[in-house]
């Protein structure tokens, strides 16, 4: 046996270093609600339930009624068939949004919503996890589950982000409520529709729904 090779028989093998893995989350119960998270922890959480950040806090997500997948469905089903000759594209939830400041890192975004529909009409806002930008319109469709400092919130987010329109369905209320974003970037309330009218949109020139058969549906 040669010198290199006692050498080599005679020298203690290092230890193997192993990385202490995060443990996983799979419950909302293992976060902890008070902290501040970003897409980054967003991304690695393996959680069923629907989950939004807003400004870094946790929103759980309750599931959607039948009557509320009516609504969104026909909804989403009359943009389609309205933008299919269009550079703009609808998309429903489960989709994530995200609202970067200044940073478009994962870890340096801290606000992620899914709105039940939205229009972008910008392709380059869009990657294979969604939306990062604003898109050009909101639509949420309104459930019993709702509070007003999450609806609050929302607001506040898409007008600061420009969000082009925004729209609120409300189902039980049979109504549509709309907002457009002036030129100062704050959301005027525009015409409240109800029964017997056609919704239309201010940046979708010959968009109509009519209110009575969106609601139709409905049982």
């Amino acid at each position: 046996m040669n010198d290199d090779k006692v050498k080599s028989a005679g020298r203690a093998k290092k230890p193997k270093s192993y990385i202490q893995k995060e443990p996983v989350v799979r419950k909302v119960s293992d976060i902890d609600i008070s902290g501040t998270y970003s897409y980054a922890n967003y991304l690695k959480w393996e959680i069923v339930e629907r989950l939004e950040l807003i400004k870094g806090k946790i929103f759980e997500m309750s599931a959607p009624s039948p009557n509320h997948q009516r609504v969104l469905g026909r909804i989403q089903f009359e943009m389609y068939l309205f933008l299919k000759d269009h550079s703009c594209e609808v998309f429903a939830a489960p989709f994530d949004v995200r609202f970067p400041d200044q940073s478009k890192a994962d870890k340096d975004v801290y606000t992620v919503l899914q709105p039940d529909i939205c229009v972008i009409c910008d392709e380059a806002k869009l990657d294979k996890r969604g939306c990062i930008g604003a898109p050009d319109i909101v639509v949420e469709v309104l459930s019993p589950s709702n509070n007003k400092k999450e609806l609050k919130n929302k607001f506040e987010i898409y007008q600061e982000y420009g969000v082009r329109e925004y729209w609120i369905v409300h189902p039980k209320k049979r109504t549509f409520l709309k907002y457009v974003l002036n030129s100062e970037g704050l959301f005027v309330v525009g015409e409240l529709y109800e029964g017997g009218s056609e919704f239309v949109s201010d940046i979708l020139p010959g968009f109509r729904l009519n209110i009575d058969e969106v609601f139709g549906l409905m049982k």
